[in-house]
């Protein structure tokens, strides 16, 4: 029988070339290795127990290094010592599995640790959801039809990338954002609904204007018949907007006929050319002075009543030449739409809605801006490369968001 030095105390081989590793107190056989010496039959089953030593090793190493969830790495530990105590192999087996046994108190804290993470996040996530839930609410109970769309769109997209909580808060909080989203959808379609009605009923009055005009259009009766063109036009201005586009086709054919009329009549006045040139004159006077004072509109209150005030001179004049109408209409219309602009923008900057509305997104943004640093934060500490790219991605996105509210907020404030 022979002894390998390395392996005094814990392995030896029979005369007949069985070979035996001692466990504590008692030994037992792990086999034979047909034709080879006793140095080598040692040899082979001490490489075995070597390389139980380097699982050993490894396992450890993934232990430590959070490689394994607690779950898994019990498994894998339990696994490990089955094969170490059951192993035909020479070491100190004992020691190898006692080597195990501190990872245990290590899976313990990993596991508390994975456990307040996880709770942290539901708790992130259920104030993310209900934040939403609000966020959902309002804007089912506004009428920002085109805005309002787009924002359910991003929440619904930003929802469905958040962790899922237990399922009845799940189920609950998604209960309440998908009735808002309903809710919204509905009175949107609605909305639209209505308004398509409202734009069929002016379609069908301004067609029978068209066909009011068209009767008038061969007539020679300037005066009365001019009159009667402006009684349609205060007809079309009172009609509403059929859409777009059939606004643009029926407005198309109904200043045809009137340019039509107003054309033949302006030939009929070419006499008056000569008038109708000094009043241009004093019409562009009017107009240079009024632009002058009027623009640009600083005070719309002013402006409105300096506006009133040429009109009613520029009105008191007579015809200009035909060909200069368009212009001198053209100027009148811009220095009106200027004012109405003018007061848009006013009343734009001063709605105490839009204000409060631009202000609650900086508020939203700014809110969750600080929950993703304190997350990125511990993503940090505990050098998570994958949360870390997600968070900063998510940060600078928040960011530009909250810039871009801030603007807008800025901009309502001036």
């Amino acid at each position: 029988m022979s002894e390998n030095p390395e392996t005094a105390g814990f392995g030896r081989v029979d005369d007949d070339g069985t070979v035996y590793v001692r466990v504590g107190e008692t030994e037992r056989a792990v086999g034979q290795i047909p034709d080879a010496t006793p140095e080598q039959a040692l040899a082979f089953f001490v490489r075995r127990g070597e390389s139980l030593g380097v699982e050993v090793d490894l396992l450890s190493q993934r232990v430590k290094n959070g490689a394994l969830s607690p779950e898994e790495a019990r498994k894998s530990i339990a696994h490990l010592r089955d094969n170490i105590i059951g192993a035909n192999a020479v070491a100190d087996l004992e020691g190898l599995a006692a080597r195990l046994d501190p990872l245990q108190s290590l899976i313990d804290q990993q596991s508390a640790s994975r456990q307040a993470a996880k709770a942290e996040l539901t708790q992130a996530t259920k104030e993310r959801k209900s934040a939403m839930v609000e966020q959902a609410e309002q804007i089912a109970a506004g009428s920002d039809w085109t805005g309002g769309w787009q924002k359910f769109r991003d929440l619904l997209d930003e929802w469905k990338t958040l962790p899922h909580l237990d399922k009845k808060t799940d189920d609950e909080m998604w209960h309440q954002f998908s009735s808002a989203r309903t809710t919204f959808t509905r009175r949107r379609k609605a909305h639209f609904a209505e308004r398509s009605a409202i734009q069929d009923q002016a379609r069908v009055a301004k067609e029978a204007i068209i066909a009011e005009a068209e009767s008038l259009a061969d007539s020679t009766d300037w005066g009365q018949t001019a009159g009667q063109f402006r009684d349609l036009m205060t007809r079309w201005k009172a009609a509403g907007g059929a859409g777009r586009q059939v606004d643009d086709q029926l407005w198309s054919k109904f200043r045809a006929i009137q340019d039509n009329f107003f054309n033949r009549r302006s030939e009929v006045f070419s006499a008056q050319d000569q008038e109708n040139q000094g009043n241009l004159t004093i019409k562009q006077e009017l107009l240079d002075k009024a632009e002058s004072e009027i623009l640009p509109v600083k005070d719309v209150a002013a402006a409105r009543s300096a506006y009133r005030e040429f009109i009613t001179a520029f009105n008191a004049v007579g015809r200009v030449p035909a060909d200069k109408s368009r212009s001198i209409d053209a100027r009148v219309r811009a220095l009106e739409s200027a004012i109405d602009e003018a007061d848009r923008r006013e009343w734009a900057r001063t709605d105490p809605q839009t204000r409060s509305r631009a202000a609650e997104t900086v508020n939203l943004f700014s809110g969750q801006i600080d929950k993703l640093k304190k997350s990125l934060a511990k993503a940090e500490q505990s050098g998570d490369k994958g949360q870390i790219s997600k968070l900063t991605s998510s940060l600078a996105t928040y960011q530009t968001w909250l810039d871009q509210a801030q603007s807008t907020l800025d901009d309502l404030k001036r």
